[in-house]
């Protein structure tokens, strides 16, 4: 990209990097380097000379032993605005946690199957760009997402697995390699996922977000104006003190999306053999008293059950059986989002999507 970036373009002053002429697939294997080059129209009369400057200065400033190979695009017609990428979704909900491991995937992936048991036309991101996991929890890990030309547009149409349409980057790159991109990268191709698939009309749009606070959340917000924000914990005290910290982060002024509520997971241990019984592995009820003094609600509390893992692993959501324990537990918790969204529409502004201030 720094070699690149010596490339200006004739009549505008600016490299073909600042110019944004430079496609974000650039690949580099062994000394092979590929990329895309983004012209306004096919007839462009700089066409063939950008493409000669582009490879004498990655043999310039890399090697002249690197084997550069450039494609050319044209422009599709753009990509429509910050704030009207998704006029057919009526509420956003982002899923969230201060720590990692306290079950967010799981509870945003059964939060979103619930949703569409109860009839709700259901939307599903996986914002985990580093750590996807919704394709092995909706069994699509062989799905290959296609794009169809819309309105002068190629968009991807998302996955669709028990009701839910679904997109993760999981579909993307290979879930054996690690995904080692900078903040940039990984943000673009969030973007991409959001404003470049055909969501269609949605009832709820659901967001499973990284644990902690990060670029890709600022991402989020300065894309989407969200509708409110579910936090999930465990009662232990070190989940807890993270989770106010994502509280803290949605409900900063420059931020300020609702919090509809926090959802306590892994609240109870019962065994099969005596289930009147509840064992407290990570102490008891601290959800629920964090919820009490930050004064949000408290959406509900999910116990530890191996069907809900085994579940998650085999790609069939807990939530689809209505009949079990657990199933009538995320049943509950889709009809409190439901509720608390409604109440929440009914008595506060929209969400505003946050300015980004150079």
């Amino acid at each position: 990209m720094d070699a690149l970036a010596t490339v200006r373009y004739p009549g505008t002053g600016k490299n073909i990097v600042e110019a944004g002429m430079v496609e974000d697939d650039l690949r580099i294997s062994g000394l092979h380097v590929s990329f895309s080059l983004i012209f306004d129209k096919p007839t462009n009369p700089f066409l063939k000379s950008m493409v000669k400057a582009a490879e004498a200065a990655i043999h310039a400033y890399v090697g002249k032993e690197v084997e550069v190979e450039v494609k050319t695009k044209t422009l599709q017609a753009p990509r429509p605005e910050v704030g009207q990428l998704l006029p057919g979704v009526k509420n956003i909900i982002a899923v969230s946690s201060g720590k990692g491991g306290v079950g967010k995937s799981t509870i945003a992936a059964n939060l979103a199957v619930a949703l569409a048991r109860l009839g709700y036309r259901v939307g599903l991101l996986d914002a985990d760009i580093f750590g996807p996991s919704m394709p092995k929890m909706f069994h699509a890990e062989d799905a290959r997402p296609y794009a169809e030309p819309v309105d002068g547009r190629d968009l991807i149409v998302p996955v669709e697995s028990y009701g839910v349409k679904m997109l993760s980057i999981g579909f993307f790159v290979d879930p054996d390699q690690a995904t080692l991109w900078r903040g940039a990268m990984a943000c673009n191709a969030l973007k991409q996922l959001i404003g470049d698939a055909n969501w269609g009309e949605l009832d709820y749009f659901i967001l499973d977000t990284p644990p902690g606070t990060s670029d890709i959340h600022l991402t989020l917000v300065q894309t989407l104006p969200i509708t409110g924000a579910v936090i999930v914990s465990t009662p232990q005290k070190v989940a807890l003190a993270d989770a106010r910290k994502g509280i803290n982060m949605y409900q900063n002024e420059k931020v300020n999306v609702p919090i509809l509520g926090l959802v306590e997971n892994m609240a109870w241990f019962t065994p099969a053999e005596l289930p009147e019984n509840k064992y407290y592995l990570f102490g008891k009820e601290g959800v629920k008293r964090l919820a009490e003094e930050m004064h949000v609600p408290l959406l509900g509390q999910i116990p530890i059950v191996q069907s809900i893992c085994e579940s998650g692993d085999k790609g069939t959501p807990e939530a689809l059986d209505e009949n079990s324990l657990t199933g009538k537990a995320f049943i509950a918790l889709a009809r409190r989002v439901v509720e608390e969204t409604d109440r929440r529409n009914a008595e506060l502004e929209p969400t505003h999507i946050v300015e980004v201030k150079k």
